[in-house]
């Protein structure tokens, strides 16, 4: 690219950060002359480019391709082998999907729910909301104004107080409807919650219905499944292995339809009176995407597949707004030990073994010391066997040498509860042989244990400035480590939407028909990583907005 070119996407890039991605800022800028930029695949001119062919499908900045945001292909009156009439079509049967569909068909709507795969799809365990018979106001605004914070200040507030007064009503529903669907589910309650702990004054109560479904292997996949099935008994039509094309938009601008394709190639109309609900999730698989997007993100393995943000393009089309450049991911691990122990300040080293953090830093921010290549997120926490008295004060709850074997691959017996080919928890008499078993330099790992001891002893981390109570030498055998990997389980950034989680255009005015949930919309977030405050917020969050979203929409 030349220097030119790269100052025009430089400018654009920039446009982006302020206002966020759409049609409209494409046009706008093209119209002004700014840069020179030229606009391709658009369909509609501009001031550098004439109109291009259908084909063409990738928006073009000063001559560099972004890679992404297909546009829709001209699709014929011939070409279409059904059409089929709803109130509510959904778009992609995941953990905010499946409720939208259920919730709508629960309130006297017709209903449909698209799905790329040949199955409902979800991930995780946790699903989380607000007990409010058990929780005063006080408490539930300071947890508000908590999650503001996490988000850097950049959440939407209507949003977090929609999920906050909303979600224990959401999450007891969702529970219900997934036994009734023959699903393993439990109510934790608030026992899981320990990243709430001061947030409320004393006295106030702040309390949460929180839904399990697991220990894994099983997931909320398997709970969304269930929960499908309750959908089926109730009406809704599921149409599987049925990717989702394009949206049908009047001259008006209103959306009343999505055109699917099957496995063989036909095109079918779902037409839908009410209103569209997108909840086809992340773009995490979409390599340009990330790039525009999240470029710290290139060195980190991905645990979905499939996602490649095909309902952003679909939006992006329709005339909505990708939120700006800086969206928020979400990269932590609760596979390599138990997920309790995760924030427990012990010493933590690098690949190299080296120690390279203030361990107070809490896991789900570690990934921002780890985004090199060599690293690529991998790191360790290390203690030694008298960790259950030098920590047993720090915050989380601690696994004794007994339950910690679940997660070791060296010990014998079922791994009930954890992936086997996941668990790296290992356990050595010597600190060489656990720095051969963490996959680290064992005479850099020694001297990083060594120079941390030392440090533990005078009282003072002179190196990286942890307090001294948070101090523990790795002194007496056998040595423990836990060797955990920091992987992208999802993108938490979308497409901006109302506080009815209705799509919103380039000058704030609703998208009549199209409503966004799930991983798909914007403004629920904000800051560079997902905050672990409330355990199980995301799929809290898909679950409540699924609910409602799914109430409003059939009832319009």
């Amino acid at each position: 690219m030349s220097n030119e070119k790269q100052k025009q996407l430089d400018q654009y890039t920039t446009h982006v950060l302020q206002h966020g991605l759409s049609r409209r800022s494409f046009l706008t800028r093209a119209a002004m002359g700014t840069g020179g930029l030229a606009v391709a695949g658009l369909g509609m001119g501009s001031a550098a480019a004439a109109p291009l062919q259908v084909g063409q499908e990738y928006a073009e900045i000063g001559g560099a391709t972004l890679g992404f945001l297909p546009k829709p292909k001209e699709i014929s009156d011939a070409e279409i082998a059904s059409t089929q009439t709803f109130d509510v079509v959904v778009v992609g049967a995941g953990a905010s999907g499946v409720p939208a569909a259920l919730s709508a068909r629960e309130s006297g709507a017709s209903v449909a729910c698209l799905q790329k795969q040949a199955t409902a799809v979800s991930q995780g365990n946790t699903g989380s909301g607000i007990d409010l018979k058990n929780s005063d106001k006080s408490a539930v605004e300071a947890l508000v104004s908590r999650l503001m914070a996490d988000n850097q200040h950049r959440s939407h507030p209507e949003l977090l107080r929609e999920w906050a007064y909303n979600s224990g009503e959401a999450v007891t529903w969702a529970i219900d409807r997934i036994k009734k669907g023959g699903g393993q589910v439990v109510d934790q309650g608030t026992g899981p919650q320990h990243g709430i702990h001061g947030i409320a004054d004393k006295g106030d109560r702040l309390n949460f219905v929180t839904s399990f479904c697991g220990p894994k292997p099983y997931t909320t996949g398997d709970g969304m499944r269930a929960l499908a099935k309750t959908a089926e008994k109730a009406g809704v039509k599921f149409f599987y292995n049925m990717p989702a094309q394009q949206l049908i938009q009047e001259k008006s601008g209103k959306i009343i339809g999505v055109i699917a394709q099957d496995r063989d190639g036909k095109y079918h109309k779902y037409m839908a009176k009410k209103g569209v609900i997108l909840s086809s999730g992340d773009y995490q698989n979409n390599k340009a995407m990330c790039d525009f997007f999240i470029p710290d993100l290139k060195n980190f393995e991905r645990k979905q597949q499939g996602r490649m943000g095909d309902g952003f393009a679909m939006a992006y089309w329709a005339g909505g707004v990708i939120e700006p450049v800086g969206h928020t991911k979400m990269l932590h691990d609760f596979d390599a030990g138990p997920a309790s122990m995760c924030d427990m300040p012990f010493l933590a080293v690098n690949r190299k073994g080296e120690r390279f953090v203030n361990e107070t830093v809490e896991m789900s921010l570690m990934n921002n010391y780890l985004k090199d290549a060599v690293n690529q997120g991998h790191y360790s926490q290390v203690f030694d066997s008298d960790y259950m008295t030098t920590a047993k004060d720090w915050p989380g709850h601690l696994y004794n040498p007994e339950e910690i074997k679940v997660y070791m691959p060296e010990e014998p017996g079922e791994k009930k509860g954890v992936f086997p080919s996941i668990t790296n928890t290992y356990k050595a008499d010597t600190l060489e042989e656990l720095a051969k078993k963490l996959e680290c330099d064992p005479k850099t790992f020694v001297a990083s244990v060594k120079r941390y001891n030392e440090l533990c002893a005078k009282g003072k981390d002179e190196d990286f400035g942890k307090t001294s109570s948070r101090m523990v030498p790795v002194l007496k055998p056998p040595f423990y480590g836990i060797h955990r990997r920091m992987r992208i389980s999802t993108l938490c950034s979308g497409v901006l939407v109302n506080k009815h989680h209705q799509a919103l255009d380039a000058d704030g005015k609703e998208i009549p028909g199209l409503f966004i949930i799930g991983n798909m919309a914007a403004g629920f977030y904000g800051g560079v990583d997902y905050p672990l405050t409330v355990f199980g917020l995301s799929l809290g969050r898909c679950y409540t907005f699924g609910y409602l979203a799914g109430k409003y929409v059939a009832k319009l």
